[in-house]
C-alpha cells in the first residue's frame, strides 16, 4: 500500500510536469554535469573559488590535526577553537559582536527564526513575500503569526507595521539579493522602517556576502546599514565555496541562540576541515576584487544582451539573471535546447517560484567569459 502511494504521487508530479530529478556532477562543478563537458550557469559558486588550491591545502592540513568531523554536538563535546575562530573573523567582517556557525545555510534560517519566535500572541513575523523557502519554513515552524508585505514594497511593509502595533515583538525579514529574481531589497528604506516601529531586522544576505561591498562584506554595506541591522544570515556554501551557514548579531543574541536553536543544540558540528576551508576562503575574498569586478562586468553584460534580445529578466540589480517564460512547457524546451547544446540552466518550476513564473534562472560566477556570454545568447536567440 505505501508503495502505491508513493507511486501515485510521483505520478501526479510528473503530470503536473514538476517531477524533478537528480544529475551527476563530476570533477569540478563548473564543468562537468551528467559526463558531459558543459558550460554550467546554474552554480552559486560565485567567486569561482570551489577546487581552489590553497583552501583545499588548507584544510588538509587541519584534518591531520583534527581529523574530519567534530564528533559531537558543541555543547557535548565537539567545539573546537576553529570553530570559534571562524565565529570570531565572521562577526568582524560583518561588524557584529558575534557569530554562530550551523551547518547549513537552511538550517541557520530554520534554527534562528524558530529559537526567538513562538506561538505566543505578543509577537509575530512580518515576510517579504518572495523570501526564500529556508525563512518561510523557519517562519512556519515557530508557530508565530505571520505577516506579508509586497515584494520590496515598503509602503506596504508600513501599512503591516500599523496593523501590528500590539505586538511587542515583531521581527521583520528579507533577503538582500533575492535568489529567483536578483533583485536588491532597499535596505535602507528598510532598516529605518524597523527603527521606526521598534522591530528587530533580520537580513540574508546569501548572496551578496563576497559579491557586494567593499571587501565583499554584502549588499548591506552597500547601502551603508551593517550596524544598523539586528541580525544578519550568511552562508558559507555559496562565494565561500565550503558549506554551512552563519548569524552575525549581538553578544547577547548569540549566547541565546547557543541555549535556545534547538537546530545548533541537536545536531554534530561544522567539521573542522570545512571551518579552516571558510576560514581560507574569507581570507582571499577579502582581497577578491579583481573577481567581483569580473563578475560584475559578465552580469551587466548579459543583462544588458538578454534586454536587446527581448527576454523578460525581471527586476534584476545582480548576478542572478532570470528569464521569467511563466510557462514550465517553455521553460523546459529552452532549458533542454542548451543541455543539447553544451550549456546548462535546469529548469525552476513552482513550487520554487510562483505559480505562472516559471523561469531559466542564470547564474554568473567569475569563471564566465565573454565568450561564454556570447555562446549562451547566440542559442537564446532562437526563442525570440
Amino acid at each position: 500500500m505505501f508503495e502505491d502511494f508513493l507511486e501515485k504521487k510521483l505520478l501526479e508530479i510528473e503530470n503536473s510536469g514538476l517531477l524533478r530529478t537528480l544529475r551527476k556532477a563530476q570533477d569540478t562543478p563548473e564543468s562537468k554535469i551528467n559526463n558531459g563537458n558543459l558550460i554550467n550557469f546554474s552554480s552559486n559558486n560565485y567567486l569561482d573559488l570551489a577546487g581552489n588550491k590553497d583552501i583545499a591545502k588548507t584544510s588538509e592540513n587541519i584534518i591531520e590535526k583534527y581529523g574530519f568531523t567534530a564528533t559531537s554536538s558543541r555543547l557535548v563535546s565537539g567545539n573546537f577553537a576553529i570553530h570559534e575562530e571562524l565565529e570570531a573573523q565572521l562577526a568582524n567582517f560583518k561588524e557584529k559582536e558575534a557569530a554562530l556557525v550551523f551547518p547549513s545555510g537552511y538550517q541557520t534560517n530554520m534554527g534562528v527564526i524558530s529559537a526567538l519566535m513562538s506561538n505566543e500572541k505578543e509577537s509575530c513575523i512580518i515576510m517579504d513575500k518572495l523570501n526564500h523557502a529556508s525563512l518561510w519554513d523557519g517562519a512556519k515552524l515557530s508557530g508565530s503569526r505571520i505577516f506579508i508585505y509586497k515584494h520590496c514594497d515598503m509602503n506596504s511593509l508600513e501599512k503591516v507595521f500599523k496593523r501590528t502595533r500590539g505586538y511587542k515583538l515583531k521581527l521583520v525579514i528579507t533577503e538582500s539579493v533575492f535568489s529567483m529574481d536578483g533583485d536588491f531589497a532597499p535596505l535602507k528604506d528598510f532598516v529605518e522602517l524597523c527603527k521606526k516601529y521598534e522591530a528587530v531586522s533580520m537580513v540574508d544576505e546569501a548572496h551578496s556576502t563576497g559579491v557586494f561591498g567593499k571587501e565583499g562584506k554584502g549588499l548591506a554595506d552597500i547601502f551603508g546599514v551593517e550596524d544598523k541591522i539586528d541580525i544578519t544570515i550568511g552562508t558559507l556554501s555559496k562565494a565561500f565555496a565550503a558549506q554551512g551557514g552563519f548569524v552575525c548579531s549581538s553578544r547577547k543574541f548569540i549566547d541565546f541562540l547557543i541555549n535556545k536553536s534547538r537546530a545548533f543544540i541537536y545536531t554534530t558540528a561544522v567539521s573542522p576541515a570545512i571551518c579552516a576551508a571558510a576560514l581560507k576562503s574569507l581570507e582571499i575574498i577579502k582581497n577578491s576584487d579583481h573577481r567581483r569586478q569580473h563578475l560584475h562586468a559578465m552580469s551587466k553584460l548579459l543583462k544588458n544582451k538578454l534586454t536587446e534580445l527581448g527576454f523578460d529578466t525581471s527586476n534584476t540589480q545582480s548576478q542572478i539573471i532570470p528569464i521569467v517564460t511563466r510557462s514550465i512547457e517553455n521553460t523546459k524546451r529552452i532549458s533542454s535546447h542548451l543541455f543539447e547544446k553544451g550549456i546548462y540552466i535546469p529548469a525552476i518550476k513552482p513550487p520554487t517560484v510562483p505559480k505562472n513564473q516559471a523561469r531559466i534562472r542564470i547564474s554568473i560566477t567569475s569563471r564566465h567569459a565573454f565568450q561564454d556570454i556570447e555562446q549562451l545568447c547566440n542559442n537564446l536567440k532562437y526563442f525570440k
